[in-house]
């Protein structure tokens, strides 16, 4: 489904034979439900304060016969001054346009968590700065350049061992950035920094072949980046989280 179906889905542009589709897809993804009904009342928002004004009639100074009679000077400054006006009504619309196209901050902070997953489980040689045999040295450093207690839970459970994390640039300052890895190769990484999102449940996406699960508690946002597989990474993902609740972190 494709941002331009969406759009003209929510301004009713969408031919009758694809809304059906667009319904269904929106049904089995409720994420992105949820950021097409944002982007409908923000339409209806604009739409009940600026078509009033759309709708006036044009004012009597501003008509053109009238315009045609008085200099030239003032002619070209009210000419301006229309232009200016239409611009102005315009840009409105684009506005909303482009605030409804800028990503949540559920979707900014797990693109940036896939991106660094992405970037660096490919890595052989050095996939992270401190490696895992010095979980604590990697817990206080990144616990004191991060401002908030950054744990490294013990996934053996899941087959998983610490390869050790970095310290990565976070949306609102550093972000903690862990990475885990099975004995057949699979690894995963667990990303942490401040956000301004409320607590919140656990929320899934992805990304190509790779998932994420995201959630947040007391200002500190998490992500569980993995593989397609989304049990699997839903388990990991859980266990993450028992430990954080567990530690208080």
């Amino acid at each position: 489904m494709t941002e331009d179906e969406l759009h003209a889905y929510v301004d009713g542009e969408l031919p009758a034979e694809r809304r059906a589709d667009v319904e269904a897809w929106l049904a089995a993804n409720p994420e992105e439900a949820e950021r097409v009904n944002s982007w409908r009342a923000m339409a209806e928002m604009l739409h009940a304060r600026y078509d009033t004004v759309a709708q006036e009639p044009v004012p009597r100074r501003l008509e053109l016969e009238r315009l045609v009679r008085r200099p030239r000077q003032w002619l070209y400054g009210a000419a301006a001054a229309a232009l200016v006006a239409f611009v102005a009504g315009g840009a409105a619309g684009w506005v909303a346009h482009g605030a409804a196209n800028r990503p949540s901050a559920f979707q900014s902070f797990t693109e940036d968590a896939l991106d660094a997953h992405r970037l660096y489980v490919v890595e052989i040689r050095h996939p992270v700065e401190v490696p895992g045999n010095e979980r604590d040295h990697l817990q206080a450093w990144l616990t004191k350049r991060c401002g908030w207690t950054v744990f490294a839970p013990n996934l053996e459970a899941s087959g998983l061992k610490l390869v050790g994390g970095r310290l990565l640039p976070g949306p609102n300052g550093p972000a903690s950035f862990l990475m885990y890895e099975g004995a057949s190769g699979e690894r995963f990484t667990i990303y942490t920094a401040k956000t301004e999102t409320g607590e919140t449940q656990m929320r899934y996406t992805t990304m190509d072949r790779d998932g994420a699960l995201f959630w947040a508690d007391r200002g500190v946002g998490y992500v569980v980046s993995g593989g397609n597989d989304r049990d699997r990474l839903t388990k990991v993902a859980r266990a993450v989280y028992d430990q954080a609740e567990k530690n208080g972190t």
